[in-house]
C-alpha cells in the first residue's frame, strides 16, 4: 500500500472516527496537515520520475519500514562500537511529512524546484545525465532531511520542556483508547492487530502470544511490530495453524500497567492454501541489529513497479529503486526475485540486473507461464525488505480467427528410455468453441525440426510420447485445436533426456575417490541364466487413450541387461497377447496405446535376455480403459468485493470432490455487455483472487471454472454485480453477517452460563460458519472490558461461557462469521447474575423455529432446555397469541404435554400474525417460558409446493420436493422427525436443479415418521410428509405392482351389443407395445379367428375385441382375454351364465329383430302422450322410413278412430288430440267456452290406444295403455298443468263470512285439492265449507272469529310434489275482511227482515160491477210491518164496503163486497217496518155487463 494513505483510512473498525479519543483526533489532524504535500505528490506519481516518487516518500512510510518497534521519542544518533555518540545519522529518503508545517518558504520552493527538475529528468536519454540528476536529487534530499531533523529536534526539546513543567498534571497510567480486535483468517493470509494507547510518560508496549513475549528478531519475516502516533500494531505474516492463539498487548509506564487481549483463529478453507495473497512488507531482521561500524542497515524500496499487464511475445521490465542506509561503498545486498513464492534464476526467459541502487527483472519473451505474483526481496545483514505486485499476461492474437489460445506450463512428468509423459495446462480462452483436443510436438535438442507425436487430438492434459532414441534430449510443445483451427504453440518445455532415472542420476553424479577397492553395485552376472519374473506390477495411470504400467526388476537378472515384454488379455478370458512383439522395452515402465475404450484388461510382464524369456509376472487386476479422472464440478458461490478503483477481490467456494485440481480460471463481464474476458490466463490454485485492470465505475459480474488434467468444468453461477470502486473511504459492500440478537440464559451454575441467541436477520454473502461470544463484568451498573469467551467459532446458537465468578453480573455480545469475515457484534445483552439455579422445574426451551407456514397451519420446532431441573423433562406445552394482542391473550395450543420437540399448529386464521412460546415440564411442574418467536403470518406464500410421494416403474419409493424460488446458494436439507438424517444407508438423496428427492433404499417400519425438506437461502420454503404405517403399506403394495408389472387396463373385459344383435367382447389397455400378444379363451379353450369368432387388436389404442353374430345356449360360459407384453402380463375375464347370459341372449335377439323391423315403416319413438299448456292431451309418436303409400291407423280399445293416409314424409311425428275425438260439427263454436274446457278429458277417455303403420314393406305397431296407472299418470300431468295455471289465493267477504278463492284456467272434475290451515288439513263442517264455481275454487268461513286468523293454503295434487298456494289471513288482512263481512251481514239482515210484499197481488184486476173482489197477499217482515192501503195514492180505511184485514202478521186481504164503477182505480198496499218500506200496486177496472163489448171503465 502507498505510504501516503493515512493510517486511519485502513479497513479496520479500530480506525472508525467514532472510536477516537481527543488525543488521537489531535494527532490525526496534525498528521493530515503535515501530509498534504505527500498526498499531492502521490496523486501525480504516474507522470513523474523516480526522483519525484522518492521525494514524496513520507516519514510515516519510513516508520513502517523500520526493523524494530519505534518509541514515542525517535532517535537519529550514530554510535560507534562502544556505543559512544559520534554524531547524527542522516537517513536517506526519510519521510518529510512529520512536521511539514515547519518548513520555510525557501525550503518549500526548493522542493518544488526539485520536483520540476526530476520531472524533466525523464526526458534525458544519456546515462551520464541520468546519473548526474539522481546524484543532485540525493544531495538535495539529504540536505532537506538534515534541516527537518534539526527542526524535529527543536520541537521535541520544546515538548520535553513543556512536559517537565507540567509533569504532575499530565502523568497518568496507560489507557487503551482502542483495544485490539479478534480476527478469523484463512491460512496463508496476513493479519494485523491494532490498538491505540494513551498515557504519560509514553507507555512501553509489548506483545505476547499465549503469555510469551514476541520477539520479531527471533522469527524473521514472521512478525512485524510497529508503533506510530500512539497506535501500535502487530502484523503476522502468512498465518498457519500454530498462529491460532490468544494475543495480549501490555502497556506499561511509571504510573501503572494495563493489558488488552485479542484472539486470532486461523482456518483452512476446504484444504486450499491461499498462496497468492500479497505478502506484507517486512523489515524484520534475521539475526538482530548488526553493529558494523556502529550502524544498523535500513532498507527502503521505492519507485516500485505496480500491477503490470503484458501480451505474449512482448518484453517486460520490472524494477524498483532500493535505498540502503547507511550507504557503504561496494556493499552488495542479496537481491532475489520470486514468482508465486518460487525463486527465479537467470535464463533465456528472465534477465536480472542490479545497478547498485536499482533492481531490474526483464522478461524477454512473455508467455502465460510468466503470469503471477512477482516479489523482490532485498536482504542485508540487518534483515530484509520485500515488495510484491502481480503481472498479467494476455494471449497473443490467434493466427486463425476463432482458434483457441496456446496451452501453457508444458513439463515432463516421467522420463524413461521408452517414453516421456508430457503434461500441460489448458488455456483459459477457447476461441468461442470448445477445444477438441491437443497436439503434442517434440524436437530433438540441437535441431529445429518439430515432429507431431499424436495423429488425433487428445483431450486429457497428459500424454506419453514414445518412439524416442535412448540417451537423446528432447523439448516439447503443445497446441490446442478447435473447429476453427489450431492455436499458437505453447512455450517449449525444459529439455529432458530419454533415459531411466537411475541412468540419469549416474550421469549427474561425480566419481568416487580412489580407495584401492572395487565396489560392485549390482549382482555379479551369471552366464546363461534366464531372468526371473518381475514383481510389483501395477497400473500407475489409465486414461481412454493410454495405460501406463510400472514394475520392479527381478532379483536375478542374468548375464546381461534385462529387457521386458508386455502382454495383455481381455478380462474374463485367458488369451494373452504380446504388446511389444518386435522390440522389448528396456525400462521398467511402459505405455500401452490402442486399447478399446470401455473394455477391461489385465496385464503382465516377462523378462528376457540372451538366455531366454522368463516366467510372466503376476497379472494385474482388471483395469477398465477410460478416464479415471473426472472433470471437476463447477465451483460454488462467487462473491466479489470492492478493492481499488481498478480491481475487485473475487472469492468462491471450491469445487466439490475435485481430484488433482490444477486451479481455477476467473472471467469477468461488464453488466449488460455479455462479453466475458479472462481475469487470469494462468490457473490459480486458491479460492480468492484479485482481478485487476477493470474500468472504474463500471459494474462487473464474475464466474469461475475449475481445471484439472481431465478438462475444464462448467462455469459457476454468475456472481452478483459489483461496482468497481475503491473500498477504502468508498464504502465497501460488506459480505459479513449482521449481528445476532435476542441473547438469553438457558442455564446458570456457579462459574458458567449457557447462552442462546437468534440468527442474524442478514447472513451476508455466504452461509454462517460460526459465532464468537464476548462477555464483560458489570460492577455497580458500570460495565467492564470485553473478553473473548471462545477462540474457535461455535456452529450452534448456544454456548457455555466458563470461568465466570459466582454472584457477579455479566453482559454478553455475539458476533457471526462467514467466509467473508466476522460481522459486527450484537448489542450488549441484559445484565445476568451468575448464580447457580436451584429451581426444581426446567429452564426455558430455546432455538424456536417456524417451518411450513400455510394459510391455516404451521410447524413449530424447538430445542429442549439445557437446565433440566431436579428431574428429567417429560413434556412440553406450546402457547400462542396474535402478534398485536395483549399479554393476557396467551393461550395454550395443547392440553396434554407433548413428548416431541415439534408440533403442527392448525386452525389458524389466514393472514393473521402469531407469536409462540414453549414451556417444558418435569415431575416438579412447568418451567420457564422460552423467548417469544418473531411474528409470523399464517399465509401460504405464492409458488409454495408440497412434498409428493412417487413410486417409479421399478418400484422405487421416493419423496419429491420442488422449489421455484431458489437462489444460487440454496440447498435442500432433508430431515426425519425434524432431525438430521444420520442413517444414510436407508435413504439416498438426489438433487437436480430445483428438484430434490429422497429415495427409500429398503422401505420398512424403521422408515415410519415425518419427513421434511427445507430450502436454504429462501423465504422459508419447506414442506413435510407423514409416512404412517397405513401409508407405508399402501406404497409397498404399489411398489410391488411396479416391480412385477402388469399391463394396465383402462377398462376390464366387457360385453356390448352391436347392430343386428351382434355381440362384442372388448377391453382397452392403457399402453401396449407392438410386441404385445393376446389369447382369446372360452371355457379354458383358446378360440381363434373363424366364422363364429372375429378378433381385432388395435395396438395404437390398446382396444382388444372379439365379436359373435349371435348367442346360442352353447355360448354360455366364461370368456377371458390373456395379454402379454414383454414381462408384463394381465388378463381379464367375464362370466356369462344363468340369468345374466339369458338376459344378454334375449337382448341380442331383440336387437336382431329391431334391425329387421326398421327395414320397413317403423316407430322411431313409440306412442306417448303430452299435455299442452292449454290442458289438451295429445298422443304422438315419431315414425321413420315412411313413403306416400304408408298409412297410419289409430285405434282405441281395438276400435278404429282415425286414419292418416298419404303422409308424404320419410320421417316425422304423428299426433292425435283426445279432446277432439267426438266433437260434433255444430258445436265447434263453443270449444272455447268454459263448459267445454272442463269436458276436455275425463274417465271416458281411458283406454288402450294403438297406432298401426303399414305399407307393402310391412307394418309396425305401437300401443299406449291409458288405463289404471297409465290414466292416473296422464291425469296427474293434467292436474299439474291446472295447478300451474292457478292464480294466487285471494280473500273476499260475504254476508255469511270470509271466502278464500283462486281461479284456474281449466278445471276438471277429477282434480283433487286440499285446503290447509296452519299446515294442517281442514276438517270441513257447516261453518267451514269448500266448493267450485266455474273455474273458481273457494273456501267459505262462516261467522269467522279471531280463532280463524292464520295462514291458509290450497294444495293441488298431481301425483308428485304438488303445488300449494297460500295466503295469510291475519293482521290487517283479517281486520279488513272481517269488517267487510260485518257490513255485508248487516246489509243481509236488513234485507231479510224488512217489510215485504211477498206476492198474491195481480197487476190488473178486471171485474164486473156488482161482483165481490177479494185479493190476498203475503206480508213479511220482522218486526211485523204496518200495512196501509192506498187508492189513487190516498190512504183508505176499512169499512163495510171495503174490508181491509191483516191477519197473523203475514196475510193482508183486500175485499170489496160489491164493486161499482167508483171502485175503479189504482190501489197500493204499503208495508213498513224499521228495516224498510215496500209497496205493491194493482189496478182495479170495473165494467158494466151491458158494455160487454169490451168497453172498460
Amino acid at each position: 500500500m502507498s505510504g501516503s494513505i493515512p493510517f486511519y483510512q485502513k479497513h479496520h473498525l479500530h480506525y472508525d472516527r467514532g472510536y477516537r479519543s481527543k488525543e488521537t483526533q489531535s494527532k490525526v489532524s496534525q498528521y493530515q496537515a503535515s501530509s498534504r504535500y505527500s498526498a499531492s505528490g502521490s496523486a501525480s506519481a504516474a507522470t513523474r520520475s523516480r526522483g519525484l516518487n522518492v521525494s514524496s516518500h513520507s516519514g510515516l512510510e519510513e516508520s513502517r519500514l523500520s526493523p524494530s518497534p519505534k518509541r514515542a521519542k525517535p532517535t537519529y544518533l550514530a554510535v560507534d562500537k562502544d556505543n559512544q555518540i559520534i554524531g547524527y545519522v542522516v537517513p536517506i529518503f526519510r519521510g518529510s511529512q512529520e512536521f511539514a508545517t515547519g518548513l520555510s518558504d525557501t525550503e518549500e520552493a526548493r522542493v518544488r524546484d526539485t520536483a520540476a527538475y526530476m520531472a524533466r529528468r525523464d526526458l534525458f536519454t544519456s546515462g551520464l545525465e541520468m546519473e548526474r540528476s539522481e546524484l543532485i536529487s540525493r544531495k538535495e534530499t539529504m540536505r532537506e532531511s538534515a534541516e527537518r531533523i534539526t527542526l524535529n529536534k527543536r520541537i521535541h526539546e520544546h515538548e520535553e520542556h513543556f512536559k517537565r513543567m507540567n509533569e504532575d498534571s499530565l502523568m497518568h497510567a496507560p489507557e487503551f483508547v482502542i483495544k485490539p480486535r479478534s480476527h478469523t483468517v484463512w491460512e496463508k493470509q496476513c493479519v494485523r492487530l491494532h490498538c491505540t494507547v494513551s498515557g504519560w510518560p509514553d507507555p512501553r508496549v509489548v506483545w505476547y502470544k499465549n503469555n510469551v513475549a514476541l520477539d520479531p528478531l527471533a522469527n524473521p519475516g514472521k512478525y512485524k511490530i510497529e508503533s506510530r502516533y500512539s497506535v501500535h500494531s502487530l502484523e503476522i505474516n502468512k498465518c498457519d495453524f500454530d498462529d491460532t492463539a490468544q494475543y495480549r498487548v501490555s502497556a506499561m509506564n511509571s504510573q501503572g500497567e494495563l493489558s488488552a487481549f485479542a484472539s486470532v483463529v486461523v482456518k483452512r478453507f476446504k484444504g486450499e492454501m491461499d498462496e497468492f495473497l500479497p505478502a506484507p512488507r517486512r523489515a524484520i531482521t534475521e539475526v538482530g541489529p548488526v553493529s558494523e561500524y556502529g550502524i544498523t542497515f535500513q532498507t527502503h524500496i521505492v519507485d516500485k513497479f505496480g500491477v503490470s499487464f503484458g501480451r505474449e511475445g512482448e518484453t517486460m521490465s520490472l524494477g524498483c529503486t532500493v535505498i540502503i542506509y547507511p550507504a557503504l561503498h561496494r556493499y552488495q545486498p542479496e537481491v532475489e526475485w520470486y514468482r508465486d513464492d518460487v525463486l527465479l534464476s537467470p535464463s533465456k526467459w528472465t534477465h536480472m540486473h542490479w545497478s547498485g541502487d536499482r533492481a531490474t527483472l526483464t522478461l524477454t519473451h512473455l508467455n502465460k507461464e510468466d503470469e503471477g505474483l512477482y516479489t523482490l526481496r532485498v536482504t542485508t545483514k540487518s534483515g530484509y525488505e520485500t515488495y510484491s505486485a502481480y503481472v498479467f499476461v494476455r494471449d497473443a492474437d490467434a493466427e486463425v480467427e476463432g482458434a483457441p489460445a496456446a496451452p501453457l506450463d508444458v513439463r515432463c512428468l516421467d522420463a524413461n528410455k521408452d517414453y516421456i509423459i508430457v503434461a500441460w495446462k489448458q488455456p483459459a480462452v477457447d476461441g468461442g468453441s470448445s477445444i477438441l483436443g491437443y497436439f503434442v510436438d517434440r524436437c530433438e535438442v540441437g535441431t529445429t525440426h518439430w515432429i507431431q507425436c499424436n495423429d488425433t487430438p487428445v483431450k486429457f492434459a497428459r500424454f506419453p510420447v514414445t518412439g524416442l532414441v535412448e540417451g537423446r534430449s528432447y523439448i516439447f510443445r503443445v497446441r490446442a485445436v478447435n473447429k476453427s483451427g489450431i492455436s499458437r504453440p505453447s512455450r517449449v518445455s525444459e529439455p529432458v533426456a530419454a533415459m531411466d532415472p537411475a541412468d540419469r542420476a549416474r550421469m549427474r553424479g561425480t566419481s568416487a575417490p580412489w580407495t584401492g577397492q572395487i565396489i560392485v553395485t549390482e549382482e555379479e552376472p551369471a552366464e546363461g541364466i534366464v531372468p526371473s519374473k518381475p514383481c510389483d506390477l501395477q497400473v500407475t495411470e489409465a486414461t481412454k487413450n493410454y495405460v501406463v504400467l510400472s514394475w520392479k526388476p527381478p532379483g536375478e537378472k542374468g548375464l546381461e541387461g534385462v529387457m521386458y515384454y508386455v502382454e495383455k488379455c481381455v478380462s474374463g478370458t485367458d488369451s494373452w497377447q504380446r504388446v511389444n512383439t518386435e522390440i522389448p522395452v528396456k525400462s521398467p515402465r511402459f505405455a500401452l496405446f490402442d486399447l478399446a475404450e470401455g473394455k477391461a484388461y489385465r496385464f503382465r510382464v516377462r523378462c528376457c535376455n540372451s538366455a531366454g524369456v522368463g516366467e510372466p509376472s503376476d497379472p494385474t487386476e482388471a483395469t477398465t480403459v477410460g478416464d479415471k479422472l473426472d472433470i471437476p464440478s463447477a465451483p460454488g458461490k462467487v462473491i466479489p468485493t470492492r478493492n481499488t478503483d481498478t480491481s475487485v477481490v473475487v472469492s468462491w467456494e471450491a469445487s466439490c470432490n475435485a481430484k488433482e485440481l490444477v486451479g481455477y480460471y476467473i472471467e469477468g463481464s461488464i453488466v449488460g455487455s455479455n462479453v466475458w474476458e479472462p481475469c487470469n490466463n494462468k490457473p490459480v490454485n486458491v479460492t480468492r483472487f484479485i482481478c485487476h485492470g477493470l474500468i472504474t465505475g463500471e459494474k462487473y459480474v464474475f464466474r469461475v471454472r475449475a481445471v484439472n488434467a481431465a478438462g475444464i468444468s462448467q462455469f459457476s453461477q454468475e456472481s452478483e454485480a459489483v461496482e468497481v470502486k475503491a473500498a477504502i473511504g468508498g464504502g465497501i459492500l460488506h459480505a459479513s453477517p449482521a449481528p445476532p440478537y435476542g441473547i438469553t440464559v438457558l442455564e446458570c451454575v456457579r462459574d458458567s452460563m449457557v447462552l442462546a441467541w437468534k440468527q442474524p436477520t442478514f447472513i451476508g454473502g455466504a452461509d454462517i460458519t460460526g459465532y464468537f461470544v464476548d462477555y464483560r463484568e458489570v460492577i455497580d451498573g458500570v460495565p467492564g472490558k470485553w473478553h473473548e469467551a471462545n477462540i474457535k467459532a461455535v456452529s450452534e446458537r448456544a454456548y457455555r461461557v466458563s470461568d465466570l465468578k459466582e454472584n457477579k453480573k455479566y453482559q454478553f455480545q455475539v458476533r457471526a462469521a462467514n467466509m467473508a469475515g466476522v460481522g459486527i457484534p450484537s448489542l450488549p445483552s441484559n445484565t445476568f447474575l451468575c448464580e447457580e439455579w436451584t429451581i426444581a422445574v426446567p429452564g426455558p426451551p430455546h432455538d424456536l423455529q417456524i417451518r411450513e407456514a400455510r394459510n391455516d397451519s404451521l410447524v413449530l420446532l424447538w430445542k429442549p432446555p439445557v437446565y433440566q431441573g431436579r428431574d428429567p423433562v417429560n413434556g412440553f406445552y406450546v402457547d400462542i397469541k396474535e402478534a398485536d394482542a395483549p399479554e393476557e391473550a396467551w393461550r395454550g395450543v395443547n392440553t396434554k404435554a407433548l413428548e416431541k420437540t415439534y408440533t403442527k399448529i392448525k386452525d389458524l386464521k389466514e393472514g393473521e400474525k402469531y407469536v409462540f412460546r414453549v414451556r417444558a415440564q418435569n415431575k416438579a411442574g412447568v418451567g420457564k417460558v422460552s423467548d417469544v418467536t418473531e411474528p409470523v403470518p399464517a399465509l401460504t406464500k405464492p409458488g409454495t409446493k408440497e412434498i409428493v410421494v412417487d413410486v417409479d416403474d421399478d418400484g422405487v419409493i421416493s419423496l419429491n420436493f420442488e422449489c421455484g424460488n431458489m437462489t444460487p446458494d440454496s440447498k435442500f436439507v432433508w430431515s426425519k422427525n425434524y432431525e438430521d438424517i444420520t442413517d444414510t444407508s436407508r435413504l439416498t438423496t438426489e438433487t437436480k436443479g430445483t428438484k430434490s428427492k429422497v429415495v427409500f433404499n429398503r422401505p420398512g417400519e424403521e422408515d415410519i415418521g415425518v419427513y421434511s425438506c427445507l430450502v436454504t437461502h429462501t423465504d422459508g420454503a419447506s414442506s413435510s410428509y407423514t409416512l404412517s404405517e397405513e401409508e407405508l403399506k399402501r406404497l409397498l403394495e404399489i411398489s410391488h405392482d411396479h416391480k412385477f408389472p402388469i399391463i394396465p387396463l383402462k377398462s376390464d373385459l366387457a360385453v356390448e351389443l352391436l347392430e343386428k344383435g351382434r355381440v362384442r367382447f372388448w377391453l382397452q389397455a392403457e399402453k401396449i407395445s407392438n410386441n404385445g400378444k393376446v389369447d382369446y379363451v372360452f371355457n379354458d379353450n383358446v378360440v381363434s379367428q373363424g366364422e363364429k369368432y372375429k378378433m381385432n387388436f388395435d395396438k395404437n389404442t390398446g382396444v382388444i375385441e372379439m365379436t359373435m353374430e349371435s348367442l346360442t345356449p352353447a355360448d354360455e360360459g366364461t370368456y377371458t382375454f390373456q395379454m402379454q407384453d414383454g414381462k408384463a402380463t394381465n388378463q381379464s375375464s367375464l362370466v356369462l351364465i344363468g340369468d345374466v347370459f339369458k338376459q344378454l341372449q334375449k337382448e341380442s335377439e331383440f336387437q336382431r329383430k329391431e334391425y329387421f323391423r326398421k327395414q320397413g315403416p317403423h316407430f322411431i319413438e313409440y306412442l306417448s302422450w303430452e299435455v299442452t299448456p292449454e290442458c289438451c292431451v295429445v298422443l304422438k309418436c315419431k315414425v321413420g322410413n315412411m313413403k306416400k303409400e304408408t298409412s297410419a291407423l289409430w285405434h282405441k280399445d281395438r276400435h278404429q278412430i282415425k286414419v292418416d293416409e298419404h303422409l308424404g314424409f320419410a320421417e316425422g311425428v304423428l299426433k292425435l288430440e283426445i279432446a277432439q275425438r267426438d266433437l260434433p260439427a255444430d258445436t265447434a263454436d263453443i270449444v272455447d267456452s268454459p263448459i267445454w274446457r272442463r269436458l276436455k278429458i275425463s274417465k271416458k277417455d281411458a283406454g288402450v290406444y294403438e297406432v298401426i303403420l303399414k305399407d307393402d314393406r310391412g307394418q309396425d305397431t305401437s300401443t299406449l295403455n291409458l288405463t289404471d296407472q297409465g290414466f292416473k299418470d296422464l291425469m296427474n300431468e293434467v292436474f299439474s298443468v291446472i295447478a300451474n295455471s292457478s292464480t294466487p289465493l285471494k280473500i273476499t267477504s260475504t254476508d255469511e263470512g270470509i271466502r278464500l278463492y283462486t281461479f284456474v284456467s281449466y278445471y276438471n272434475d277429477l282434480l283433487q285439492v286440499t285446503w290447509h290451515y296452519k299446515d294442517s288439513a281442514i276438517a270441513f263442517s257447516d261453518r267451514i265449507k269448500s266448493g267450485v264455481v266455474g273455474e273458481q275454487l273457494w273456501l267459505q268461513i262462516t261467522e269467522p272469529t279471531e280463532k280463524d286468523m292464520g295462514k291458509y293454503a290450497i294444495e293441488f295434487y298431481d301425483g308428485k310434489g304438488g303445488l300449494r298456494r297460500t295466503v295469510d289471513l291475519s293482521g290487517q288482512a283479517f281486520d279488513d275482511a272481517f269488517a267487510e263481512f260485518q257490513r255485508l251481514k248487516a246489509a243481509a239482515i236488513a234485507e231479510r227482515n224488512r217489510a215485504r210484499v211477498a206476492g198474491g197481488l195481480p197487476d190488473v184486476v178486471t171485474i164486473q160491477e156488482g161482483k165481490a173482489l177479494n185479493l190476498t197477499c203475503n206480508i213479511s217482515g220482522n218486526p211485523v210491518p204496518e200495512v196501509t192501503w192506498l187508492k189513487n195514492d190516498r190512504e183508505i180505511t176499512s169499512d163495510e164496503h171495503c174490508i181491509l184485514k191483516f191477519e197473523s202478521g203475514k196475510f193482508a186481504s183486500f175485499t170489496i163486497t160489491g164493486v161499482n164503477t167508483s171502485d175503479s182505480g189504482k190501489y197500493s198496499i204499503l208495508v213498513k217496518n224499521k228495516y224498510g218500506t215496500e209497496s205493491g200496486d194493482f189496478t182495479v177496472s170495473v165494467f158494466i155487463p151491458e158494455e160487454a163489448g169490451g168497453k172498460k171503465k
